[in-house]
């Protein structure tokens, strides 16, 4: 367990995991008219997301991938949820939220790699 200046960066990388797949959960609700099919897209795109992020991504995973492809998904993963945010709005809460989840993203990109 990181410790210090790391430490904090470690918790501002979780809270921005944690904000990348609430942003999955309301592009997956607000994408959608019926609400049936934006509950169910509320669910699965943040699922989806998850699970990627814990077989690639996460430090205990026995599937990790090694940089630089893994940093390759945290990006998409992250890209992929901001540029769903601003496409789905309401503007520009979902502009802000965006751009404050990506920077607290890279602030803490390299928290847990080799040589940081």
């Amino acid at each position: 367990m990181p410790g210090g200046f790391f430490g904090v960066l470690a918790v501002i990388r979780f809270l921005a995991e944690l904000g990348m797949l609430a942003g999955y959960a309301w592009v997956g609700f607000r994408i959608s008219d019926p609400i049936a099919v934006s509950v169910v897209l509320a669910v699965l795109l943040p699922v989806l997301a998850g699970t990627a992020w814990g077989l690639w991504v996460a430090p205990k995973s026995e599937r990790r991938l090694a940089d630089p492809a893994r940093f390759a998904v945290e990006v998409t993963l992250f890209a992929a949820a901001l540029l769903g945010l601003v496409q789905v709005g309401p503007q520009p809460q979902a502009l802000v939220y965006a751009v404050v989840l990506w920077i607290a993203y890279l602030a803490s990109a390299f928290v847990g790699r080799k040589g940081y």
